[in-house]
């Protein structure tokens, strides 16, 4: 059994943490800084640095992200076998040779004289080279390593706190995992406009240094009562993935907020190319998304207050309504024609309204869906049970990722796709010139589409918060 952490508030009734549970909170901070910093590039660095169409692109990334929730899983409840310092440990080793990987990729590449990067990129012959797949190899380092951190992170938490301080608790995580997410794409612009796509390349090692960081932190400061349970068997956690799976209320429930991720993870699968493309190469996409995790950093800690006596579906539901909102608002900025708004291109201010409105919701949405899923967990199977609440992001990467590929090949094309004629002309309105080519007119209906997931997903979670639960829990309150 479990090594039991007394978590018992001081005095004063504020709640009391581990020095286990702020270690964890502050080696997340550091992997979710270098997670954002690679990913919100992640399809530019394979289609500016490896030569990837949209659909490749896009599709790689929905895997490589889909792996990385997939497996949680399965890695919480290996995690809960061998106990979560070793767990970090193992994960933090696996991501920084992952991120050091993606960062001598395209050097090995270039020296074999296949490539050629810099602030203006010319590619010989890697387009129709298999050596531009050597990238999944290096990719699979990072998946499994982030994997392990999915769950163990949030299973921390979750055995470091008590019924009463854990809404707290998943409050202060995820305002450190957002802080995390605005550290790592604030590095992205000044890498661009510094080294060009170059810096596309240069980010990883960032990322590698963060991850590093982390591996020392935990070998020195992370002491757990989790320790692990070796006397259970492969068996035995078979059988616990087996009975996990078939409760079908929260499988359900993952289904459900799936719509509202694959509306987030288009921060990461569109919105970088979309407003290149849209609002040209002097835009910051990185930095429009830095706001999402600023209003949730802002906000996140007043609404789980605010929320405090309302049951998890409650505070869900708010957030899930507000996403179709923010949807519209991405799209909108291709209907308000080419002059400015406080000085910016109509479409990235819009993008910057949507992107707020999308924090908002996801500080109303997250922290009590863990708190949901937490309070579910049997003793000793906590990260198991946290792992599997992140499939939900599995889905909506593939989902997200792969739509997006398609969509932004049908309404947002690549402009070295277009005519001569037709690049010459969008540089023109870019530059304030005259109308975007023909290509761009319908470019906001990508947004449309993703505003009609969100709204689904939202009526969706209303009505799962009216059926009867098997069973009467705290967080099964109708909504």
């Amino acid at each position: 059994m479990l090594d039991s952490i007394s978590n018992t508030p001081p005095p004063s009734g504020k709640p009391s943490f581990s020095r286990a549970f702020w270690t964890a909170n502050v080696v997340e901070l550091l992997e979710r800084g270098a997670w954002y910093g690679v990913f919100v590039a992640i399809t530019l660095y394979l289609s500016r640095i490896l030569g990837y169409s949209d659909v490749e692109a896009a599709t790689t990334s929905g895997i490589f992200s889909a792996g990385l929730y997939l497996l949680p899983m399965f890695a919480g409840a290996w995690a809960d076998r061998i106990g979560f310092r070793r767990a970090l440990l193992f994960a933090f080793a696996l991501l920084t040779i992952g991120y050091g990987g993606m960062w001598l990729l395209p050097t090995m590449i270039e020296s074999a004289g296949l490539a050629r990067y810099g602030r203006e990129v010319t590619f010989t012959g890697l387009e129709n080279s298999n050596l531009r797949w050597s990238f999944v190899p290096v990719m699979l380092f990072v998946m499994v390593g982030g994997s392990f951190i999915k769950s163990v992170i949030t299973g921390t938490v979750a055995h470091e706190t008590t019924a009463s301080t854990r809404a707290r608790g998943y409050s202060i995580f995820y305002a450190m995992v957002n802080i995390g997410s605005f550290g790592g794409k604030t590095i992205v612009q000044p890498l661009r406009e510094g080294l060009g796509n170059a810096g596309l390349v240069v980010l990883n090692l960032y990322a590698a240094g963060m991850t590093a960081l982390a591996f020392v932190l935990v070998l020195f400061f992370f002491r757990s009562g989790i320790v692990g349970q070796a006397s259970k068997s492969a068996a035995e956690i078979g059988r616990e993935l087996l009975a996990l799976m078939s409760r079908g209320r929260l499988v359900v429930l993952i289904l459900i907020v799936t719509g509202f991720w694959t509306v987030q993870h288009q921060l990461y699968a569109s919105m970088p190319k979309y407003v290149l493309r849209m609002a040209g190469e002097d835009s910051a996409p990185s930095w429009y998304a830095n706001l999402n995790p600023a209003v949730v950093v802002l906000t996140v800690g007043t609404i789980t207050s605010l929320m405090r006596r309302r049951s998890a579906l409650v505070s869900m539901s708010i957030g899930m309504f507000i996403m179709p909102l923010s949807a519209f608002c991405m799209a909108a900025g291709n209907l308000v024609g080419r002059g400015e708004i406080f000085g910016m291109q109509p479409v990235a201010f819009m993008m910057v309204v949507g992107i707020g409105f999308q924090g908002l919701a996801e500080s109303f949405i997250q922290p009590r869906y863990l708190e949901f899923f937490s309070l579910h967990a049997p003793k000793g199977q906590e990260g198991m049970y946290l792992g599997f609440a992140h499939l939900h992001s599995f889905l909506a990467s593939l989902i997200g990722f792969v739509s997006s590929g398609f969509l932004l090949q049908r309404y947002c094309p690549d402009p070295s796709t277009l005519t001569a004629a037709d690049q010459a002309q969008r540089l023109q309105a870019l530059a304030g010139h005259g109308e975007l080519p023909a290509a761009y007119t319908e470019a906001h209906h990508l947004w449309y589409a993703f505003v009609g997931v969100a709204l689904v997903s939202a009526v969706a979670l209303v009505a799962y918060g009216r059926m009867k639960p098997p069973r009467h829990t705290a967080s099964d309150v109708t909504p």
